[in-house]
């Protein structure tokens, strides 16, 4: 790496700027200040307009890798996606919409977990990941949401199948997803599904992005958010679904 290179890449703020400015473990009421939102409006639909299309409804922000001045790359994607539906929940669900708790820090989630007896003592303060199941453990404990799993056992083949069950979820529900596997062990948020005759595609965001700030088009540019045939996803890998059952009772 040449000097300037070197000289660069140490001027870019990599999230030190928001551990200082945000540094609150188990509180994040300044969230909406640092964080883009809804960072898939304006992608365009990847099928015809003919094509039947399911978008979660509403409002919710991207959470991310070192996003509140945290490093947890390699281990916090499934935290930051479980955020993400959380923020969900704090802008759009109608029932606490305006009175609603934050989403839970990343030792929020952690002790919760050992709080219910799902982790034992030593989870709090690792760097062990968390799946769809933890997810809907914590959105029921903090929110009193409960949530489906959908289970695909076949990889990219068997999701189409599992297509109609998201349409079905956004149409009725209108929550983002979480999607985690275990070969594509990558955790996803899903907000939202597009079917037609060449099969179906998902509106990705991934959690795994680690930088300095970006606004929406440079998200949508570099691949953070975009639509993913499911035909491209891992065919050898097993994938779980967790649906907030968020539709009034």
């Amino acid at each position: 790496m040449s000097d300037m290179e070197s000289s660069e890449r140490d001027a870019i703020d990599w999230g030190t700027k928001l551990a200082s400015e945000h540094r609150v473990l188990d509180n994040l009421k300044s969230w909406p200040e640092t964080l883009l939102m809804n960072v898939h409006v304006g992608l365009p639909q990847p099928l015809p307009v003919d094509a039947k299309c399911s978008l979660a409804s509403g409002e919710c922000f991207y959470f991310h890798y070192g996003c509140d001045g945290h490093d947890d790359r390699g281990w916090g994607c499934g935290y930051r996606t479980v955020q993400t539906l959380c923020s969900w929940l704090c802008r759009s669900w109608s029932p606490p919409k305006g009175n609603c708790r934050s989403p839970p820090s990343l030792p929020d989630i952690q002790r919760a977990l050992v709080t219910m007896g799902d982790k034992p003592a030593t989870f709090s303060g690792s760097r062990e990941w968390i799946g769809t199941f933890e997810a809907s453990l914590i959105m029921d404990y903090f929110y009193d949401v409960a949530c489906r799993i959908v289970h695909v056992p076949g990889g990219g083949s068997q999701l189409e199948d599992a297509a109609q069950d998201l349409h079905q979820h956004f149409s009725t529900h209108g929550s983002p997803v979480m999607m985690g596997g275990d070969r594509d062990n990558s955790s996803k948020g899903i907000l939202g599904v597009c079917t037609g005759t060449q099969g179906s595609y998902l509106l990705v965001m991934d959690p795994h992005y680690y930088g300095p700030p970006l606004d929406r088009e440079e998200m949508q540019r570099g691949g953070w958010v975009s639509w993913k045939k499911v035909s491209s996803l891992d065919r050898s890998s097993f994938y779980n679904l967790c649906l907030p059952q968020t539709a009034a009772k």
